[in-house]
């Protein structure tokens, strides 16, 4: 199933020395693992909540590829560049099957056993 890698960044400085060797960098360590950009960097709108910052997904084949990418040594290698200047949160996700759908995740969970009550 495919899965992605996000992060929150706080502090963007994009003009830092250090995060321009970063982005030279960083695209070379998701080939081999067949990771490609969906969002990088945008201006976010915030419609409910706080979301200081900005936002990264990377789309991978499935969550074995978004481990293999993140524990890599190449990438290993570059991150301090990133994490010493810029401030953030980093998940990796797996994405839904196809026809998934909200109602259906309804169900399920309505007919899992309820929680016995402790006592």
């Amino acid at each position: 199933m495919t899965a992605y890698a996000l992060a929150h960044l706080r502090n963007p400085s994009p003009r830092e020395p250090d995060v321009l060797d970063y982005l030279d960098r960083v695209d070379a360590t998701l080939a081999p693992f067949s990771g490609r950009f969906l969002v990088h960097g945008p201006d976010v709108e915030v419609l409910e909540g706080e979301w200081p910052g900005t936002v990264v997904v990377i789309e991978f084949p499935d969550l074995a590829a978004a481990r293999a990418w993140y524990a890599s040594p190449a990438y290993q290698e570059i991150l301090p560049l990133r994490t010493d200047h810029i401030s953030g949160d980093v998940i990796l996700f797996e994405g839904v099957a196809p026809g998934h759908t909200a109602a259906a995740m309804a169900a399920a969970v309505r007919a899992l056993p309820a929680p016995s009550a402790a006592g």
